[in-house]
């Protein structure tokens, strides 16, 4: 419903509350920063506009009336509602000129990130993003340094001394390059297959790595490593060229699977299910820009491809 015209100017509702505190014109116009005469005007107008008599002017000052007290009261909250409305928008403006500091695992970073950035870069164009990424490790590290606002994760359990919120399931999958003989394997693998077999891994700290040996290890197996890469692009590439088998998230692997580059291999009895989380500081929740990405980030559940 519209308001009905016309309304009373907000600034001469607050010459009147001020008028009313300070017993006089000349004292509220002085506050206010105007003139006397002005201030004079704009009380006037109001009660044109209102059709009320609010003020008894008298030679020693201004007397607010029983219409003018009660007019005091409701402008009174007016004006409040005004000022945190006022400030509620400088602070948007504020975030929406703001830094934001992420960091995240490389699966994350490479495969779910950039989607969200892109539509915070519509609902908030002028944040400018930095995004750090490493393993799950040392975005946990950054994250509780505060050297960061925000960080994704990977693996089977968060940190126990930061917050954290689960955004997506996430499914590990044996894969092999096309001319490994387990391409051509029609059992499934069991877990002591795949612990016997030097495997293409990511290094320590990384929740990839983390996943695939609390697996193992519920069978008192070792994952045994033929070769150590500090990226996923890294051990697909040497998957595919033959240098031994490995295990990776169904995001990362998906267009390589559809593209036959690498094959899928059936693994039972292990539990190769892992969480990507986003991760914040104990005391310290999400506000401004970060609160608006964790939002898209929970908004936009994706699912992990089918294998």
């Amino acid at each position: 419903m519209p308001l009905p015209q016309p309304c009373p100017d907000l600034e001469a509702l607050d010459l009147l509350v001020s008028t009313g505190k300070l017993g006089s014109i000349s004292a509220a116009a002085q506050a206010h920063g105007v003139t006397q005469p002005a201030a004079s005007m704009r009380l006037r107008s109001l009660e044109k506009v209102l059709q009320v008599r609010l003020l008894e002017r008298e030679r020693t000052g201004a007397r607010l009336t029983p219409a003018g007290t009660a007019t005091v009261e409701w402008a009174a909250a007016v004006l409040q509602q005004m000022r945190a409305l006022l400030a509620g928008t400088a602070a948007l403006r504020a975030d929406q000129r703001s830094e934001l500091r992420l960091a995240a695992s490389l699966t994350v970073a490479e495969y779910l990130v950039p989607r969200w950035l892109e539509q915070l870069a519509v609902d908030l164009p002028q944040v400018k993003v930095s995004l750090e990424m490493g393993n799950t490790a040392r975005v946990a590290g950054l994250v509780a340094e505060g050297n960061v606002d925000l960080g994704f994760i990977e693996g089977p359990r968060p940190p126990g001394r930061l917050r954290s919120r689960e955004l997506l399931e996430d499914e590990l999958v044996v894969v092999v390059g096309t001319g490994h003989p387990w391409s051509r394997r029609r059992r499934p693998l069991s877990a002591g297959d795949l612990a016997a077999t030097p495997l293409v891994l990511r290094e320590r700290g990384s929740g990839t790595r983390e996943v695939l040996t609390d697996a193992l290890e519920e069978h008192h197996l070792e994952v045994t490593a033929a070769m150590e890469l500090g990226s996923t692009t890294a051990i697909k590439a040497a998957t595919i060229a033959g240098v031994g088998p490995a295990v990776l998230s169904a995001l990362a692997v998906s267009s390589e699977l559809q593209s036959g580059q690498l094959v899928a291999v059936t693994c039972t009895g292990l539990r190769l299910q892992r969480y990507l989380r986003a991760i914040w500081a104990a005391g310290r929740a999400p506000s401004g820009a970060a609160a608006r990405l964790l939002a898209i980030a929970t908004r936009r559940r994706a699912t992990a491809p089918a294998v």
